[in-house]
């Protein structure tokens, strides 16, 4: 691991979040001077992937061996979650970069090739994502990819839960998410649509457990949904749609449209 690249692990909570594979938990309480950003491989059929900042390694480092992972972090598949550094963001300097995901320079096949790049400026004291997106090509090896802000609410009301919407899924229109009470059974839209490549607001929900849809505007029908999602009050939600839109999201097709939940704080 660079020097200039620390992972910044202030607190590790247990949470309930239905989604693949358990989530840790990031407290974030004080943004410091840096930037911080985290990665996603959601690009439906993609390799596994180690992420780069400027040539630069800052995933999928062991800190006591230093050797790097042979698989990386995967599609979220199977019950794996799919976002790499255990959901944790990474510290990096503001500024701009280029970040790069590849395939470990251990595995088998296509040792270090670049699959994905995206550019952003980073600004001190802000958090970011990266999203490996849409389809990998097996003829051109490679995979869409973009780069968003995280923008917590600058007054947080530890009463409530937050959730946004991020739409990575390619071949979907601009989904809007539902979130239905399954006590209540009252739903409500969180946020408008989103179009691909990018993401919503923040929104206030009660705590609670909630099914989840995302709907094309104009549509009663979802696109996809997600059932029983826990929502805690104190955190800060991602939902992030990935996969194919074109097949049902009632299917088995590992590459169907879902939705992926990630805590971000």
């Amino acid at each position: 691991m660079m020097t200039s690249y620390k992972s910044i692990l202030l607190l590790l909570c247990a949470a309930t979040v239905s989604a693949c594979g358990d989530n840790a938990v990031q407290k974030i309480t004080d943004p410091g001077s840096g930037s911080f950003i985290k990665f996603h491989n959601f690009a439906v059929g993609a390799p596994g992937v180690n992420f780069y900042s400027d040539g630069s390694k800052i995933t999928a480092i062991s800190s006591t061996s230093g050797s790097e992972s042979a698989t990386g972090t995967t599609y979220p598949a199977a019950g794996v979650n799919g976002v790499a550094n255990g959901s944790f963001y990474s510290s990096i300097a503001p500024g701009a970069h280029t970040f790069t995901a590849r395939i470990p320079d251990n595995a088998t096949t296509d040792k270090g090739l670049t699959i994905s790049t995206a550019t952003a400026t980073l600004e001190t004291g802000k958090y970011y994502s990266y999203f490996q997106s849409g389809f990998y090509s097996t003829t051109t090896k490679t995979a869409d990819a973009f780069v968003i802000e995280d923008p917590f609410i600058p007054t947080f009301d530890y009463t409530v839960a937050y959730v946004r919407l991020v739409n990575a899924s390619s071949n979907s229109q601009p989904l809007t998410l539902y979130a239905k009470n399954t006590t209540s059974l009252v739903e409500t839209a969180e946020g408008g649509a989103v179009a691909y490549k990018s993401g919503g607001d923040f929104v206030a929900i009660p705590q609670g457990i909630y099914d989840l849809s995302g709907r094309y505007t104009g549509s009663s029908t979802n696109t996809v949904f997600k059932s029983a999602v826990s929502l805690l009050a104190g955190r800060v939600y991602t939902v992030t749609a990935l996969g194919d839109a074109t097949l049902s999201t009632t299917g088995t097709a590992g590459t169907r449209i879902v939705f992926n939940v990630t805590a971000n704080r």
